[in-house]
């Protein structure tokens, strides 16, 4: 009971929306401490969760988001073993593969939920095969915000223009792949929604002209 309680609290400190002034659509999203920034770009530490994820190929990041979500969403809404209705947490992540590839060739897309801190010890068991649980460890990231519709094209643009930032910068990081992070329901109006590119510092964060954070 006492590891459990221990767990609960830490989730709680890792899982509230309260503390995010861009967004409130949710009562639980995972938190994150801002290492230092610049004008372009902040370095984040992200603590240890737990997801739910699927992964699609596509041609195109659009559809297979769309497919990707709805798959998760049905876990959600009871799709487990379980038959448990979950609560909807921020942000929605998608890991895109670097790879080069011919434009008619799918690409990999996987996406992930954040589980509630109520799941974060035991989720329940996914009944899609294509879903399953996931668990990110600790780590440190650069991030990009910017406004409006997560697209394929917007994607793209902010994930080049992080990259040609970072390299200025002689900050190492993972090229592998990068990470397109939604925080708003399909419903929000364009004007009014928060997305960002994440990519996985290496080493020691670069924060050039920076202001450190406490």
């Amino acid at each position: 009971r006492f590891l459990l309680a221990a767990l609960v609290e830490h989730f709680q400190d890792i899982l509230n929306c309260s503390e995010l002034s861009f967004y409130t659509e949710t009562s639980q999203c995972l938190l994150f401490k801002v290492i230092c920034e610049t004008n372009k770009y902040e370095v984040r530490r992200y603590e240890a969760a737990k997801w739910v994820t699927t992964t699609e190929w596509s041609w195109s990041m659009d559809i297979a988001c769309m497919n990707a979500f709805m798959r998760l969403f049905d876990y959600i809404s009871g799709e487990n073993e379980n038959g448990q209705k979950i609560e909807m947490t921020a942000p929605v992540v998608i890991k895109i593969d670097e790879e080069k590839k011919w434009f008619w060739e799918a690409k990999q897309y996987t996406m992930s939920f954040l589980l509630p801190k109520e799941h974060q010890a035991n989720p329940p068991t996914p009944k899609d095969n294509q879903v399953f649980i996931s668990d990110t460890p600790a780590l440190n990231v650069y991030v990009r915000s910017y406004g409006g519709w997560m697209t394929s094209w917007t994607d793209c643009h902010h994930k080049e223009a992080l990259m040609y930032d970072l390299m200025k910068d002689g900050a190492s990081f993972k090229g592998n792949c990068h990470f397109g992070v939604g925080y708003n329901s399909p419903m929000t109006l364009w004007w009014n929604r928060h997305n960002e590119v994440w990519v996985i510092a290496e080493g020691n964060p670069v924060c050039s002209s920076s202001e450190e954070m406490d």
